[in-house]
């Protein structure tokens, strides 16, 4: 069996305005807000990182100038860190090399879909992976792997495209994406069948909700370039996906792992505890702050 082109490319849609973190995000993007003491968009970075993928191609829009020099050098604070015999090593992860990022401009917000169409001239022929960094992916404690990386794994088994899924309450379907699975591969690995956007209850294929990580063909681009409007009056990433179900290899990839949606108040809140809770640096105390709270 031949080997599956390798992914090396991915794509991070973050144009979207962050309204419901206003007015927070009234000048900072909400992919740099801080759980605990990383942005969201780094935590999204340090995990393709591991899973090997080499150049990450942001999809922004106006006032994201401040993603892009996050991972730029900061002369005059390594300079001022570096002369006052500062711990350096906070701002190593931040550190690009040089050809590593990419900037594409999405100048209308149309959708999901759109975001990613934007990106098609860098991404070319070959596959790609895609995070949404407000789904915050956390990796199992004690030798957990990050969910691109497993995801990455299972690729290099099944080949074609796959998606991230984690399995939620039947009443919260309705919120997600949710996928129709076939033959399971794996116990971990499903064949998808179908996709459907925010189902009722009670017409949910199942309860296996897609959780913001792909890999993609490029084949998907052509899809996009039909520019077809779904959901919202929006260009779906889900709608071009479900089209090309039967025409190529599609599976899901049950995440091993925890799942934050940073995209609500409520579950930034919660990710920011969790693990602060989990630092070595600051859990006891932390601990020992929410118990006085909840007194």
């Amino acid at each position: 069996m031949p080997a599956h082109k390798p992914v090396k490319k991915a794509v991070f849609p973050v144009a979207g305005l962050g309204t419901r973190f206003l007015p927070a995000t009234k000048a900072i993007p909400k992919e740099m807000l801080a759980v605990v003491d990383r942005p969201l968009i780094q935590y999204a970075v340090d995990e393709a990182r591991e899973a090997g993928i080499e150049q990450m191609i942001f999809v922004t829009g106006r006032g994201k100038t401040a993603i892009v020099e996050h991972f730029d050098v900061a002369y005059e604070l390594e300079t001022t860190l570096a002369a006052r015999g500062k711990d350096m090593n906070a701002l190593e992860a931040t550190r690009a090399t040089p050809g590593d990022i990419i900037t594409v401009r999405q100048q209308v917000p149309m959708g999901l879909g759109h975001a990613i169409w934007c990106a098609r001239a860098i991404v070319g022929d070959e596959p790609f992976a895609i995070f949404l960094p407000d789904e915050l992916m956390i990796a199992n404690r004690n030798g957990g792997t990050g969910c691109m990386k497993q995801m990455v794994e299972a690729y290099g088994e099944v080949g074609g495209n796959l998606i991230s899924v984690l399995e939620v309450p039947e009443e919260e379907v309705s919120s997600y994406g949710v996928i129709a699975p076939g033959r399971a591969v794996s116990p971990h690995l499903t064949e998808v069948t179908g996709l459907v956007e925010k189902p009722k209850r009670e017409d949910a294929p199942s309860n296996k909700i897609i959780s913001g990580r792909y890999i993609l063909q490029p084949e998907v681009m052509r899809v996009l370039e039909g520019q077809e409007k779904g959901a919202g009056g929006e260009i779906q990433l889900t709608d071009a996906m479900a089209r090309m179900i039967g025409t190529q290899p599609f599976h899901a990839v049950t995440f091993e792992g925890r799942r934050f949606d940073c995209g609500s108040k409520l579950g930034f809140v919660e990710a920011t505890l969790a693990l602060a809770l989990e630092r070595e640096d600051m859990g006891a105390e932390v601990r020992a702050m929410a118990q006085r709270l909840l007194e």
